[in-house]
């Protein structure tokens, strides 16, 4: 075979190695295949015809049917000029297998010469991506950092362990979480809930925080970002419902606990002005982040979470609210926007290893509800959202005072964890959020003249 015969990409690539491959598989069948399928697969052959070997093989293996020179010969002939080619390379290939001891060692070669060429295939679409000035800039950028993250993180295959190789780890892990040097998640504090997660929020998981407008989702997120980084934990809020300068109003609200409206306003009184001065010190040292850039893409998303994580190590994200983000397939329909979105955030949480909270609003279907409760069919425009959620809090407003309000708390899905209710105590006049000790029980009533603040919007 003539390498100056092969395209550009193609001569990265090792066909003594690949012949090894085919040849060990040729000659030891199942044994061979089972020592090399965690390294290779059929795309990582540049020839075509070991690529196409290589799949007779596995399906032969697979199917507990021999896989040897003749049945694979037969299943890939075609002409007779083709078949004496064929049977001529298959032939060589079985000559280039030196046996099971370097097996391995030539996988390993095949396999680091096929990242080889997708790393130079990826070069040139990141070529044709720079140059496409019909794509925003940030999209392209966005685009061209995903698609070089597929050549760094190819998808990995795992060889399957049994359950006694795990439990040396697993006795580890449960000691020190008991001795306190490691936390099972990073505490929201609101202890009911962090009860239901199992001691908190956890790296790679997303969290929907789902309600009808200004009943508080957008206030309770910002809470969590709070108390994350209070903890020292890196915490940021994307909003694209709110601008910076009234996401910092509602975070001195809450650390001075200042009227919100005082603030607004500027009519401040002394206690109020030293309030002020002590919480913006302390949010001097806080690692939270926000960004108000109306409209983010998924691609938006991606690029400022990952320089977070990579310049701060973030540890949580919001993000508020998921049917206010673009989506760069404006045919589709928005349904199938969403649930993108939707699955995009979650794949971001297991990559980064970080907590997304990714708000959503809910149908009109729960006003028509007496209770006011939702449920998680209300999840609005996309089943996928329920989907692709490891958690869902469903929040309503239960009871409404002059001073705070009660909001319940749904957990009607979680994957690792505790299902059921739980009630918040929500001050609107600072912003400020904690667990209630008021029964969910009562029926939705009115006290006062009714809480003047808007908790969300």
């Amino acid at each position: 075979m003539n390498m100056h015969d092969l395209p550009e990409e193609l001569m990265h690539w090792s066909p003594e190695a690949e012949a090894g491959v085919i040849g060990g598989l040729l000659v030891a069948g199942a044994e061979a295949y089972d020592a090399v399928a965690d390294l290779v697969g059929a795309d990582f052959f540049a020839v075509g015809l070991f690529s196409s070997a290589y799949r007779i093989i596995e399906s032969q293996v697979l199917a507990g049917k021999p896989a040897d020179l003749v049945s694979v010969y037969e299943a890939l002939r075609g002409s007779e000029e083709d078949a004496a080619r064929t049977l001529l390379e298959l032939n060589r290939c079985t000559q280039a297998y030196v046996g099971m001891r370097v097996l391995r060692q030539h996988a390993l070669i095949v396999s680091e010469k096929a990242a080889s060429r997708a790393l130079q295939r990826a070069a040139g679409e990141i070529q044709g991506i720079a140059a496409d000035e019909t794509i925003a800039v940030g999209d392209r950028i966005s685009t061209a950092q995903a698609t070089l993250e597929k050549v760094a993180q190819p998808a990995a295959k795992s060889v399957p362990m049994p359950v006694a190789s795990f439990v040396a780890g697993f006795i580890d892990r449960l000691q020190e979480i008991a001795d306190g040097t490691v936390q099972p998640g990073i505490p929201t504090q609101i202890p009911t809930l962090d009860r239901m997660l199992g001691g908190g929020m956890k790296g790679g998981k997303q969290y929907i925080v789902a309600a009808r407008p200004s009943v508080g989702k957008s206030s309770l997120a910002q809470q969590i970002c709070l108390n994350f980084a209070e903890q020292g934990h890196a915490a940021a809020m994307f909003s694209m419902e709110m601008g910076c300068p009234e996401l910092t109003d509602r975070t001195v609200a809450n650390m001075g606990r200042v009227r919100l409206d005082a603030i607004g306003d500027g009519k401040l009184n002394d206690d109020e002005w030293g309030r002020v001065s002590e919480a913006i010190e302390r949010m001097r040292g806080l690692e939270l982040y926000f960004d108000d850039q109306p409209a983010m893409s998924l691609g938006d998303i991606v690029a400022k979470a990952r320089a977070l994580k990579r310049k701060h190590n973030l540890k949580l994200l919001a993000i508020d609210y998921l049917q206010l983000c673009a989506s760069g397939k404006v045919g589709d329909s928005r349904h199938h926007q969403i649930e993108e979105i939707s699955r995009g955030l979650k794949a971001l949480s297991k990559q980064l290893d970080i907590s997304i909270v990714t708000l959503s609003q809910l149908n009109r279907e729960v006003e028509k509800r007496a209770s006011g409760r939702p449920v998680l069919s209300d999840l609005k425009e996309s089943g996928a959202i329920e989907e692709d959620a490891d958690v869902v809090l469903m929040l309503w407003r239960h009871k409404v005072g002059q001073f705070a309000n009660t909001i319940g708390c749904a957990v009607p899905k979680n994957r690792q964890g505790k299902v059921g209710e739980l009630a918040l105590h929500f001050e609107g006049a600072h912003q400020r959020w904690t667990e209630s000790t008021e029964s969910l029980a009562e029926p939705m009533k009115k006290l006062g003249g009714g809480n003047r603040y808007t908790e969300d919007f």
